[in-house]
């Protein structure tokens, strides 16, 4: 594979006319985009076929097999038979779909593409496989049977996604993942981008769903794998992080979702997101956000944190060795850093001398941690430190946070935010913009307390 990102192209019909001329330079302009797997996906029991014989000719392709609901009212249980066998046998078959309803065309009666979708949702749960589900202009009955069927005990994706955002976090919920096609990149369509905003890119997966539906500036020309690099780009652009953070979250989406080629995880000290480079010291932390998705999942943004060991200093500095070409270095992983502040002061010192820039992301408990004013030991060590200040009142503070301090938790960080800015170049407090916080409350608190104040995104914690 090219040294570009890998990418996945979860959803795409690349058999048939549309790629016979040019199949083997098809595939070639793939991966010198990055793009090093492609899921084939059927839209009937020919080109289920056809997906499950190029899946075991090509080790970069798995697939998926079912019915399209445009051919629901041609289902018999025949046709059941081969999916069933298909998707038992062949051990490329990563899921049961496309299956769903479509309203838009309505090709096949309405209650047709029910039957047959929630027959096969039934297949997929007798075979311990997720769904790939087509929904078009079908959205609350889409949603309706999911659960009627208890689709999300095997979970899923939602294609070439068109619902809103409510929608979007309701399948999330169900378990189910978010296709983000090419049309992400029309200049219309501001619906999908809000998804793609309101969604974490933990939830989000990318596709072509090729030969349709290009991306600018292809629009209207035939769609192929290579332009999954495209859509990458433009979420990356929307969620502000780099091309690379995007290809590694989502890659790593699809291979939970299609379990293929997944290799075992190991932790982290050392990470990059964007242009900085997170150190991951320690998985202690003071509070239990009620918010932070690190309690769900010891995974961050593609990075897998849970330790096996807290890492010494010459640990540390060794993964940081590692990389080159970051902005900055932040003490920030999954727990609380100046738990290790010891640690802290004799990594920075030593990064310092190097002329590297240090930012500490902290919850400010740590004079109530160590039982003394610990900023004084961080001067002429760190440049920028961001406070999770994350509200304006104590009562607030002690639910959202659960902080084993009380009361004095959340004054210990307006304190400790006032203090900072003696020692400490730039200080910021930050806070999530949970749903029902005021979030102008905690930025008027902040500016009182004479910092700056940023908004982390509810959806992108983590």
């Amino acid at each position: 594979m090219s040294s570009s990102p890998f990418l996945i192209d979860t959803h795409a019909h690349i058999y048939g006319r549309d790629f016979l001329n040019d199949f083997g330079a098809m595939l070639q302009r793939a991966d010198a985009a990055g793009v090093g797997h492609i899921v084939v996906v059927g839209a009937d029991i020919e080109s289920s076929l056809a997906a499950c014989e190029l899946a075991s000719r090509y080790e970069t392709m798995s697939c998926c097999v079912g019915v399209h609901p445009h051919d629901a009212s041609r289902v018999t249980e025949r046709c059941y038979d081969v999916i069933r066998s298909l998707a038992a046998d062949h051990p490329k078959v990563k899921a049961i779909g496309e299956i769903g309803l479509d309203f838009y065309r309505d090709r096949s009666p309405r209650e047709d593409q029910e039957r047959v979708f929630r027959r096969f949702i039934g297949l997929a749960r007798e075979l311990s496989l997720p769904v790939v589900v087509h929904d078009r202009d079908a959205h609350d009955r889409i949603m309706a049977i999911l659960r009627e069927e208890r689709a999300a005990e095997v979970g899923g994706v939602l294609h070439c996604f068109s619902g809103d955002l409510a929608m979007a976090r309701d399948c999330v919920a169900m378990g189910f993942y978010i296709s983000i096609p090419g049309t992400v990149t029309f200049p219309n369509n501001e619906a999908l981008r809000e998804v793609v905003h309101g969604v974490k890119i933990e939830h989000l997966l990318l596709e072509t769903d090729c030969p349709y539906l290009a991306p600018v500036p292809h629009r209207g020309k035939r769609n192929e794998p290579a332009y999954t690099r495209l859509t990458a780009e433009k979420v990356a652009e929307l969620k502000g992080l780099s091309l690379e953070d995007v290809a590694r979250i989502t890659t790593l989406n699809a291979q939970r979702l299609f379990r293929i080629g997944q290799a075992g995880q190991s932790a982290r000290i050392a990470y990059r997101i964007r242009d900085s480079l997170y150190l991951n010291i320690t998985n202690r932390c003071s509070n239990h956000c009620s918010f932070c998705a690190k309690f769900d999942d010891f995974t961050v943004k593609g990075h897998f944190l849970q330790l096996e060991h807290e890492p010494d200093a010459a640990e540390v500095l060794s993964a940081v060795r590692q990389y080159s070409g970051y902005d900055e270095v932040v003490f920030c992983g999954y727990g609380e850093p100046l738990i290790r502040l010891d640690l802290v002061r004799e990594v920075a010192a030593a990064l310092k001398r190097e002329g590297t820039r240090i930012r500490v992301n902290t919850d400010g408990q740590a004079n109530l941690v160590h039982g003394r004013n610990i900023l004084p030991e961080l001067a002429g060590l760190v440049d920028v430190v961001s406070v999770s200040l994350n509200a304006a009142d104590a009562a607030t503070y002690s639910r959202l946070c659960n902080t084993p301090f009380g009361e004095g938790g959340f004054r210990a960080v307006c304190d400790f935010l006032t203090e900072a800015k003696r020692y400490i170049p730039v200080v910021t407090a930050t806070a999530v913009t949970v749903p029902g916080l005021d979030i102008a409350a905690v930025r008027s608190l902040a500016e009182s307390l004479g910092v700056a104040f940023r908004e982390r995104e509810y959806a992108e914690v983590g």
